[in-house]
């Protein structure tokens, strides 16, 4: 049993990290064995020295960040599956009779993320009404087939899944009333497949489930936050979803194996509707126009079309060319940890104890959690490296530099998780602070981006580690690609306990700025 007091909650914890896809009984914190401190967001390149952080020499594969994007412009127009008549004079600035014209809040797009504003549904198409289409992204930008992805399958939208329309046309085609859904509706338009990249099926019924949360908040729900963030920035509004919509998933198969999915988005959004197939079907079968105030649509397949999804293969890519404030992620994280909770952990004090009657008051000490994968059947340490790790982190705890723990999630309540990693162990849900980072360990010259992403978004240092060598690559910077090699599912990964404690020490002694 895990208790947490107001008094014991630390300003830097550590999360250890093997590999970046865990098996589902250690789903919730993501993956099992990576370092994680607190940390603000990056600064920018060359501000300081310290920005890389290389305990040993290594001459790291470094590319520069890709020259902005504009997708708002439609460049792509072969791409466009329908287009609408040639407007005429009185189109313009004359909306027709069902409603207003739809339109996309300027920059909130970016390949798989569009926030539109009226968009139009009948019977299972969604339609854009508009007198000018340049104004518009490539419909493959925003939406595609619905179909699982498997070799020569095309994915590319046709009119099934949206048309444009001139205010002409609408009457013709949807008619002069339409069925009004007010407020943000998150749409995510994929198959089950691509709610969590892969798809296993149950033995009795043959029913989808999704096994890894990560692609579900860590990609999903980020990447619309962004999108969501850099509008309400603009409105100076936190834009709050009324309902999420999952056309294509049946049976709760946007769920994860771990159970968590679903009560972390009754946490996070309390009075939001989770709807799926059964609601979408109702709105075909009424044979009426649906009138969606606010749409945030979600395509992944969409989303990779972004140039930098070919390069880092994630589905958020693309929106990391949104600018969006620092405490972005701060809301949802707030609510959700504030909810199950009933308090919000904070960052303890860094200052020097105050005096009190001669003696120095008592702070709280940093604490270190270790999640060990040393039970999986892979991407698990070397196991006299694993013993020395434990070795390492009990004897800075004996020094008093930190508190440290050793957590084997799967025995964990989800209340008991959220706890543990709203205090220190999952980047989503721990606060930035200067102090902030995550140290992922890899096999000696493995690199993927899904955690390094995830610590540019809410605002960590990231630091590969590749046995003896550390490496941080600054923002504005990345690294070449993603690299698995031999042994990145292996079962001896190394890792050099003096270096990694080494570098464990020298953040927990950083003072703010």
């Amino acid at each position: 049993m895990i208790t947490v007091r107001r008094d014991r909650i630390a300003w830097l914890a550590i999360f250890l990290i093997v590999i970046t896809v865990l098996s589902w009984k250690t789903d919730f914190l993501g993956t099992s064995e990576t370092l994680i401190e607190y940390e603000p967001p990056l600064r920018p390149p060359g501000a300081a020295k310290d920005d890389r952080v290389i305990v040993t020499p290594v001459t790291p594969q470094i590319t520069p960040e890709p020259p902005q994007i504009t997708s708002a412009a439609n460049t792509d127009t072969d791409l466009t599956p329908s287009k609408p008549s040639e407007p005429s004079d009185k189109d313009a600035g004359h909306p027709p009779a069902i409603g207003p014209f739809t339109a996309i809040p300027e920059g909130a797009h970016s390949p798989g993320f569009t926030l539109l504003d009226n968009l139009y549904l009948w019977n299972g198409t969604f339609y854009v009404i508009t007198s000018d289409v340049s104004k518009f992204p490539p419909v493959a930008d925003m939406i595609s087939v619905p179909r699982e992805l498997a070799e020569n399958v095309d994915l590319s939208p046709t009119a099934q899944e949206m048309q444009f329309l001139s205010a002409s046309d609408v009457e013709s085609t949807l008619g002069k009333h339409a069925i009004r859904v007010e407020g943000l509706s998150v749409v995510v338009y994929d198959p089950p497949q691509f709610l969590t990249v892969r798809t296993s099926y149950s033995s009795d019924d043959n029913t989808p489930v999704i096994p890894h949360l990560y692609h579900w908040w860590g990609e999903i729900i980020l990447g619309a936050w962004r999108i969501l963030s850099y509008e309400g920035a603009k409105t100076k509004e936190v834009l709050t979803p009324r309902r999420f919509l999952l056309p294509f998933s049946v049976k709760g198969a946007f769920r994860d194996n771990a159970g968590v999915n679903g009560p972390l988005m009754r946490a996070a959004w309390p009075s939001a509707q989770i709807e799926e197939s059964d609601y979408w079907g109702d709105m075909i079968a009424l044979n009426a126009t649906v009138l969606f105030e606010r749409v945030m649509l979600i395509s992944r397949p969409a989303a990779h079309r972004h140039p930098w999804g070919n390069r880092w293969f994630k589905m958020i890519a693309g929106t990391m060319n949104v600018t969006v404030p620092d405490s972005f992620w701060s809301p949802i994280r707030d609510t959700l940890v504030t909810n199950l909770l009933g308090y919000l952990p904070t960052p303890a004090p860094t200052r020097e104890p105050k005096m009190v009657h001669g003696v120095p008051e008592p702070l709280p000490k940093p604490l270190v959690t270790y999640v060990s994968r040393q039970g999986a059947n892979t991407r698990r340490l070397l196991a006299k490296d694993h013993e020395t790790l434990l070795s390492a982190f009990s004897d800075l705890e004996a020094q008093g530099v930190c508190e440290f723990r050793e957590a084997r999630m799967e025995e964990l309540s989800l209340r008991e998780q959220v706890e543990l990693a709203a205090r220190s162990t999952h980047e989503l849900w721990m606060p930035p602070s200067h102090r902030s980072a995550v140290f992922e360990i890899f096999s000696p010259e493995a690199f993927l981006f899904d955690y390094e992403l995830l610590a540019r978004n809410i605002g960590h240092r990231h630091t590969a580690v590749w046995n003896d060598r550390l490496i941080t690559y600054p923002k504005g910077t990345y690294h070449d690609g993603i690299k698995y090699g031999e042994h990145f599912h292996g079962t001896s990964i190394p890792v050099d306990a003096a270096i990694l404690m080494k570098a464990v020490k020298e953040r927990l002694a950083e003072k703010a700025p």
